[in-house]
């Protein structure tokens, strides 16, 4: 099994799918690969840091959660070798073309994205829906060999073939208005493991995060007051849902714009999926209408 996560900045990760990777680990343990592609510099996300010092401390801060969580990490680098700029990020051909290769190179089973709102009136960050336009626009092209031999020359005359990923939207904390899900899992029993991969990132939840104001977060003193902070973060999460409440959930959105799988595959390969008779049914008949069975 190999799991690829794209998306826009350090962080995102921990704050949607950590708990999901975690469950996976566990469970098939070095049969498993999990891997995290950060697409922007994260040079703009601070109020008193330097740009160029920003962007140090939060990959260094990425790269201590990767350490802690043994997952494996790298940035996105345009076809130039730059990464993509914090807060301006476009799809572009060298976008396009990145993501292409990065997601060729590593043939993951499942890759994990933004969504993209439908809603004009819905929240978003530019970043997050520029990373879910990109995804969803090369997904076609990852089993086109020569796509972008522009951008990364090869032999023309020679192809192998590349699967195509199920490709799964994660929940958008900035996408107020829109946000829904297909699946939902149980990641209460790696709770401590997401406490521990989000307190990495102590340039966003300590400094960022309370002063940019968006989250009504205090700066938390320690990790036991963020562990605090983050439960009240999943139970405003189940309430914006209207899951039942409970533990720490992640939830996931099945896309078209990859492999369509078969419904079973999903429940058999989701770690500690919640029952919801009702929701997965409609899942079932959406993908059966996909794959025309």
């Amino acid at each position: 099994m190999k799991l690829l996560y794209v998306h826009a900045h350090f962080d995102d990760f921990e704050f949607t799918a950590a708990g999901t990777f975690e469950l996976w680990r566990r469970r098939l343990g070095s049969e498993v690969r999990r891997k995290v592609i950060v697409c922007t510099d994260g040079c703009a996300g601070h109020h008193f840091r330097t740009r160029a010092e920003t962007g140090r401390l939060r990959l260094a801060e990425q790269q201590e959660s990767a350490r802690l969580g043994g997952y494996e990490f790298e940035p996105l680098r345009l076809p130039d070798g730059r990464v993509p700029r914090e807060a301006c990020l476009r799809v572009d051909i060298p976008l396009l073309a990145a993501l292409w290769k990065a997601i060729r190179d590593f043939q993951p089973d499942y890759l994990f994205c933004p969504p993209l709102p439908a809603d004009p009136l819905a929240g978003v960050h530019v970043d997050h829906v520029a990373v879910a336009r990109a995804v969803r626009e090369v997904a076609y092209m990852i089993n086109v060999p020569h796509a972008f031999t522009p951008e990364y020359p090869a032999d023309e005359t020679r192809s192998e073939p590349c699967p195509v990923p199920v490709i799964v939207a994660v929940y958008d904390g900035y996408m107020q208005g829109e946000n829904s899900h297909d699946l939902a899992v149980d990641v209460e029993p790696a709770f401590e493991e997401i406490a521990r991969l989000t307190w990495c990132h102590q340039s966003q939840i300590r400094e960022w995060l309370p002063w940019v104001g968006r989250h009504n977060l205090e700066a938390p003193a320690n990790l036991e007051a963020w562990r605090r902070t983050l439960r009240a973060r999943f139970d405003r999460k189940r309430r914006e849902l209207k899951l039942p409440a409970g533990g720490a959930v992640e939830v996931f959105t099945v896309t078209g714009w990859g492999e369509i799988p078969d419904p079973a595959r999903l429940w058999r390969d989701f770690p500690n999926l919640l029952p919801d008779p009702e929701r997965h049914a409609a899942l079932r008949q959406r993908l059966h209408r996909w794959r025309g069975d």
